[in-house]
């Protein structure tokens, strides 16, 4: 398998790690879309929200477990948004799954 977060979770592939436990890996995003952007992945491969079942379901449990978490320690205490993007349509770029936690400003209320 040919997975970026993977790779990224492997250390082939460096990155600015936020936080990390035995189940979730956070670091910031290369291309920020706030002033606080991080993903927030699960160590388990899961290709995206659409493979979540019983057998991968506490990955992704341990993922929201760790969200407040690491946007605590990120100064996020005004709020924040997680967003998930699945398939083609839903401009999922890496196919592994991830929540983009962003904040550090007024977010807007538009999605576009």
């Amino acid at each position: 398998m040919d997975c970026l977060f993977c790779s990224i979770l492997e250390g082939k592939i460096p990155s600015n790690k936020v936080y990390e436990d035995e189940r979730v890996y956070a670091f910031h995003d290369i291309n920020p879309q706030a002033p606080v952007h991080v993903l927030v992945i699960p160590k388990v491969h899961i290709s995206s929200a659409d493979a979540i079942g019983e057998e991968n379901s506490a990955a992704v449990a341990a993922v929201f477990e760790a969200i407040p978490k690491i946007a605590k320690a990120l100064g996020l205490e005004k709020g924040y948004r997680i967003v998930t993007n699945i398939g083609e349509h839903g401009c999922q770029s890496v196919k592994h799954l991830h929540f983009h936690v962003l904040g550090g400003t007024q977010l807007s209320e538009t999605m576009n």
